[in-house]
Parts: structure tokens; C-alpha cells; sequence
């Protein structure tokens, strides 16, 4: 008879901060409710099951007698309820006091819930860095889970190794590390029942040298079992892939039985001490790489493969998870928001209203927008919506219900430059001096809202798989005949949401914000500047700008002032930029006055355009968002290209958040307008995001040597729409 081995099952479930209420609901019926039906009815398969905080209050309050059969799992030992971050946050992004604080949160809620005290811990996305350990331990945790990968790039074999738990320190404070198997991860649900039956049985047949009894560890997204495309028949609907696995490990308990990972630790000691080096699981590292260096990566894996020497992938390491705020100017950004706005809110004093801003601030630490990989992500609009709105209310409770204006300069987005950072009583403003002079946050107070949250497009390396599938003939949209799509399997079909996606891969050289500014020549037209295949006359839209300010409780006035050049021909002539913002108190006006002066010597002939822009989401839908012109009652679309003449006026509202932002300009301008519309990877295919709305308005100058030309941009937001 075999060794006995024990198998340790890890679900892991999870709803982001900003979750649509249908995607939830759809995932218990397919995922959350069908796997607890199966423990119901195979009472001798103990598990770990992981709720992410934000799923469990829904559950809490959609889904009551859920909540009530998970206690009595609970309650007869079969289940063990892992903790984590409350928010599911990436934990090494956090202070460390807010890693503590959430998973404490976790936890409290889990004993409450369901009187069991959380002694594990599930990792987000296990993104692992070596000083995790101290902060998890000071939070009550024993163990964590994390990849073989892991364990891997420190010499250890998945094979023999890893069979079991190991034990880390940080400064003295041990956590026991579980590794989950890759092998188990992609066989469950993939291979037939009986294969994996075959794996266990031969590992059990081979024991470790210690003599202690073997661990085989399978973590994984719950989703998976029901959730992803096609996965809730396989697993139980007709499949009954779940009931079969379930029937055979019962089946064969004389040889193989399981265990919850806190089960398992109480019973049975560790394999040796262990330090993780930075890692998550190899395709995050392989997402978080620059685009040329993703291909050469997966150009050097399968090098690997063709030669055979699969043995090198356990040496294989790629980016790590900080890499995203390297590749994503929209990352960084939020997560240093979210780093400013929780020292403001750990400085406050003890009490009812610093425990709301916490919880204010972790929900901003939601995870899913710190990131992307294939789906979603940062890309996702309702999710950074989300986030930002939780980070703005807490700050607002932070600085207290009537805050003056206030002005701080310093390296707010850790580039090595200062920027600018006002907080108010309507509106809190971000400017880069650095970068173009460009306001890059304008946040609504009141409603909760960035006004700047845009989403830039960004070359992505599964881009190349859209333009080689058109090119190959091998892109299957809803408009392919049925006809077309190739019998061959070994043919890779693309599919897409829709036809000529590929004509919308458009990569912006310059972050688009508010107030960036641009010298066109003559023959400029809004395709070519709307694709960003324009010469750019002037030298101002990303270089940097001189800042001077005047801030009183009443007044803040930012001086924003570039002494650069313009391209005439092969002349190079000097030209000065001075944008000068004023914010007060009480007022809900934001005054921009522009002067451009020609300090050449000869006469300047040019288009000076200023770009401004709004993150409205659903702006894709007029229903939600639109456009009106010169207070003309139509409504426009915000995602058409087009161009207007003589615009002294224009608002852009959103009925989703009842917010109206209004833009007056003191000389008619042309107002060219584009979306930017991301394409981006979904379960479905290869799909067109909307990321909001950029307005270029622009005027013909004509100015002697030593002359200058000005022009005053007022912008209002009012919660209001105009439905």
C-alpha cells in the first residue's frame, strides 16, 4: 500500500472594490454556492476556503444562508477560512501599518462571523517580497501561500522539495510559507480525474526522506471553477468535473486524504527554514516587463522549449510586481496618492472619524487597479473610479469639513522632481511642473470625483497577436462567417468583439492631462493629432516649466512659466509660455490665463493649442455622458472625432455621477475632440475600452517680434447633468 499523502485544497474568492452587483451575483451562482453544495455533500473533504472583504460583506448582505451553510462547515472542522488584506490589496504597495490594519480587519470580521480565529493567509496575487514576513506575523497570521516559483528561484526542486511547508523570518518573526503546485493548478480542472489520481498516487509512492507524510498544495481563484468562460458546465453542469474529483479522493482514503493548511502545520512539523527572494508568479513578472522585453521573454522561453531544457525555467525570472508603476504613469500615480492620503489619515486623532477614513483609505488600496496582465486592471475604469472616490472622501475626513486652501511642493510621484499639491475646500489639484506645466489631477470634492482620470494608450506586448491574426487571416469577430473559421486546430485563432480593431492600436507619446500645451503647423489635422502622428512645433507639451506660487487661506495662484522655442520651417524661434491658475476659497472657478509672447526677432505665424481633458466613465454612452456646445441644448457623444468652429463655451456632464464640468474660453477657439479607447484583452476577446475624452482648442496667432497674445480658460464643476 502507498504512503499515505495529504492534499491540501485552497479556493480563493474575490470581488474587486467597484464590482458591478450582476458579476457578483453571477459568480455565486456558478462558483461561490456550487462549491459549497459539493462540501455539503462530501462531509470527510476538509478545504480552505478565502472571501476577500468586499465579497464578504456582499455575501453578508445578498446572500444570507450562504453565510449561515459556511458556518456550519466551519463549525465541524470540515472548512478553514483564510484571512488576508481586507481590500485584497497588493500587500508590499502598503505601509506597513496598513498591511497590518487590513488584515487585522480580515480577520476581526472572519472571528465574528464565523467564530473561528483565521491562522493563514491568503497573498494577492502572491506578490511576495522578503520583508512581508514581519507584518504579516505582527498581524496574528502562522502561515502564508505562495507559488513553487518561489520557491524555485532559491534553489529548491518542485519536485522533490516542495512537498509540504517551509518556515520564514524577518527579524525574528517566523511565518510558515506553503507553496502551491503548479502542476495541481493547471491539472484541477483541466486534466480528467483520473490522470490527477495517477500524479497523487505516484507521489505518494514516493515518500520523503524525513519520513514525515507529504503535503500536495493546490491554491487557486475560485472563479476558476465556474466563473472563467465555459469552466460552470465542465465543472457542474455536465462535466461534473467537481463531483468526480471529490467521489475519487474519497475513494481512495486509504492512501490519500486531505487537510486544511492550519490542520496540516498543527499536526505535522516543517520541512526547513527558507527566505523568498521578490517574486510573484511568473506571467505577472513576464506583464509587469516593457513591451520589447516581454517579446524578448517569451521569445527566450520558447527558445528554451525547442532546445528541450525545460529543467532552465526554474532559473527563469522576469519583472517584479513594482515594475507596474514603472510601465503605468496612471499606477504611480494613484498609489502615491493613496501613500499621501495615508499619512494624513494615521495622523489623525483616535476616534469614530479616524476608524471611517481607514476604512476609507484600505478600500483605496484595492488591488485589481494596481496592475494588468491580460484582463482588466488598470484599464478598468469603474474599478479606478472606485478607488480614487474612497481615496478623496478620506482625505476630505482627514482634513476636516471646512479645510483652507492649502499648497505642499514636493516629489509627490517619487520621479526626482517637485510637484505641486493643493488641497481645498471644492477642489484638490496635482500640477507637474516637469512635465509640461500639466495639471494631472483635478478632483471634485464634494462629488467625490477626479475629474483627470484618464487612461493613456499604452503599447501592450498581446498587441502583436491582434495585428498578426489580421495579417494571418486567422481574426474571428462577430462579422466572420461561420464558414471562415478554419477547421484546422492547430490553426491559433484571435478572436475580437469587433471588426478593425486593429486600426484603433494607437499609442500616445505624452501623458494627456489638463492644460498641456501644443504649436501646430498650418497643415495639422485633428486624424493626425487624434493618432499622435503630428510634428509637434514647439518644444512644451513634456518639458519642463518654472513654478512660482502665492497661496493665502483665501487664494492660491500657481505661476507655470517655459522660456522654449517653435519650429518655423528650419527656424528656431523663441517663444514664452506663462500659464498662470488661480483657485479661492468658496469659489467653484478655476482660472487659467495664458500668455504667449514671440521673444524672436521676427514676426511668429503658428496654431497654439491648449489641451484639456475629462474621465468621465460610461462616456461612451450618451446616456451617461455627453457633450454640449456653446449652450446649444443637443447633446453630443464624447467618443466622436470631431472639430468645431467659434466654441466659446463647453460642458461635459455625466448623469452616472450627476457632475457637470463646464469650460469657458474668453477668445472663440476650434475645439478639435477625441476618446481615448484603449484595446485591451477580455475573456471574449480582444476588445475597445473608452478611458475619457480629450478637447485641443486652438487659435491662429499672428505675432510681431517682442509681442504677446493672451487668452483666459475659466472651468466650473457643478453637480449637476443634463439628461
Amino acid at each position: 500500500m502507498a504512503s499515505p499523502i495529504y492534499l491540501s485544497l485552497v479556493f480563493h474568492n474575490h470581488q474587486p472594490v467597484g464590482q458591478f452587483d450582476a458579476i457578483s451575483e453571477h459568480s455565486t451562482q456558478v462558483s461561490y454556492l456550487p462549491l459549497i453544495a459539493l462540501l455539503e455533500r462530501h462531509p470527510t473533504i476538509h478545504a480552505g476556503l478565502h472571501f476577500t472583504g468586499p465579497l464578504l460583506e456582499w455575501l453578508i448582505h445578498h446572500h444570507p444562508p450562504l453565510i449561515e451553510r459556511l458556518k456550519r462547515l466551519v463549525g465541524r472542522g470540515q472548512v478553514e477560512i483564510l484571512t488576508g488584506g481586507y481590500y485584497e490589496p497588493v500587500l508590499v504597495a502598503l505601509p506597513d501599518e496598513d498591511k497590518v490594519g487590513q488584515i487585522r480587519k480580515l480577520s476581526m470580521m472572519i472571528s465574528s462571523t464565523f467564530n473561528s480565529k483565521p491562522s493563514g493567509l491568503w497573498l494577492a496575487e502572491r506578490v511576495w517580497e522578503p520583508h512581508l514576513a514581519g507584518p504579516i506575523a505582527e498581524a496574528g497570521v502562522r502561515y502564508v501561500i505562495v507559488d513553487d516559483t518561489h520557491f524555485e528561484g532559491v534553489g529548491l526542486n518542485k519536485d522533490k522539495d516542495l512537498f509540504g511547508y517551509y518556515v520564514t523570518e524577518e527579524q525574528g518573526q517566523v511565518l510558515a510559507v506553503f507553496p502551491t503546485l503548479t502542476w495541481l493548478r493547471y491539472a484541477i480542472p483541466w486534466l480528467p480525474v483520473e490522470k490527477v489520481m495517477q500524479w497523487l498516487r505516484a507521489e505518494a509512492d514516493k515518500p520523503l526522506l524525513s519520513g514525515a507524510p507529504k503535503l500536495a498544495f493546490m491554491g487557486d481563484d475560485g472563479e476558476k471553477f465556474g466563473t472563467w468562460p465555459g469552466t460552470y458546465e465542465h465543472c457542474w453542469g455536465s462535466g461534473k468535473y467537481m463531483e468526480a474529483l471529490f467521489l475519487a479522493i474519497e475513494k481512495n482514503s486509504e492512501w490519500l486524504r486531505t487537510s486544511a493548511p492550519a490542520e496540516f502545520s498543527r499536526q505535522f512539523p516543517a520541512l526547513g527554514r527558507v527566505y523568498l527572494s521578490a517574486a510573484s508568479y511568473m506571467e505577472m513578472g513576464e506583464w509587469s516587463l516593457p513591451v520589447v522585453a516581454a517579446h524578448e521573454f517569451t521569445a527566450l522561453k520558447q527558445q528554451i522549449r525547442d532546445d528541450k531544457r525545460d529543467g532552465a525555467f526554474r532559473f527563469l525570472r522576469s519583472g517584479i510586481w513594482r515594475n507596474f508603476m514603472v510601465k503605468y504613469d496612471e499606477i504611480n500615480h494613484m498609489h502615491k496618492r493613496a501613500l499621501m492620503v495615508s499619512r494624513k489619515v494615521h495622523a489623525m486623532r483616535h476616534g469614530r472619524k479616524r476608524e471611517q477614513a481607514l476604512d476609507l483609505l484600505w478600500a483605496a488600496q484595492s488591488g485589481d487597479p494596481y496592475w494588468h496582465g491580460l484582463f482588466g486592471g488598470i484599464y478598468l475604469f469603474n474599478f479606478r473610479v472606485a478607488n480614487y472616490a474612497n481615496l478623496i472622501a478620506a482625505e476630505a475626513l482627514a482634513e476636516g469639513d471646512t479645510p483652507s486652501l492649502l499648497l505642499d511642493v514636493y516629489d509627490f510621484d517619487a520621479d526626482g522632481q517637485p510637484e505641486l499639491i493643493m488641497s481645498g475646500d471644492i477642489y484638490n489639484a496635482i500640477w507637474s511642473p516637469a512635465v509640461g506645466g500639466a495639471l494631472i489631477e483635478l478632483d471634485h470634492r464634494a462629488g467625490r470625483y477626479n475629474l483627470l482620470n484618464l487612461m493613456n494608450r499604452h503599447e501592450e506586448a498581446y498587441h502583436r497577436d491582434l495585428s498578426e491574426a489580421v495579417r494571418d487571416n486567422r481574426l474571428i469577430t462577430p462579422d466572420t462567417p461561420a464558414s471562415s473559421e478554419p477547421d484546422n486546430p492547430a490553426v491559433k485563432v484571435v478572436r475580437a468583439k469587433e471588426s478593425g480593431l486593429e486600426q484603433h492600436l494607437i499609442y500616445d507619446w505624452h501623458r494627456h492631462a489638463a492644460f498641456v500645451d501644443h504649436f501646430l503647423g498650418p497643415k495639422t489635422t485633428l486624424q493626425e493629432f487624434y493618432q499622435g502622428q503630428y510634428a509637434e512645433q514647439g518644444d512644451f507639451v513634456n518639458q519642463p516649466y518654472r513654478a512660482e506660487t502665492t497661496a493665502t487661506d483665501e487664494e492660491i495662484i500657481v505661476h507655470l512659466l517655459r522660456d522654449g522655442h517653435v519650429w518655423i520651417d528650419d527656424q528656431h524661434l523663441p517663444v514664452r509660455v506663462m500659464k498662470v491658475f488661480t483657485f479661492r476659497r468658496r469659489s467653484d472657478v478655476l482660472r487659467v490665463q495664458y500668455t504667449v509672447s514671440n521673444r524672436a526677432s521676427q514676426p511668429l505665424d503658428i496654431r497654439f493649442a491648449i489641451e484639456t481633458a475629462v474621465g468621465f466613465d460610461g462616456g461612451q454612452d450618451i446616456r451617461y455622458c455627453a457633450l454640449r456646445l456653446n449652450d446649444e441644448p443637443q447633446r453630443l457623444p464624447l467618443v466622436e472625432i470631431a472639430a468645431s468652429e467659434s466654441i466659446r463655451r463647453y460642458q461635459t456632464d455625466s448623469n452616472l455621477r450627476n457632475l457637470t464640468l463646464s469650460t469657458d474660453l474668453s477668445r472663440p477657439a476650434t475645439l478639435w475632440r477625441f476618446p481615448l479607447e484603449t484595446i485591451t484583452l477580455s475573456e471574449a476577446g480582444f476588445e475597445r475600452g473608452y478611458q475619457g475624452t480629450v478637447y485641443a482648442q486652438w487659435w491662429p496667432l499672428q505675432l510681431a517680434p517682442d509681442s504677446a497674445w493672451s487668452v483666459t480658460i475659466s472651468q466650473r464643476i457643478s453637480q449637476e447633468s443634463t439628461r
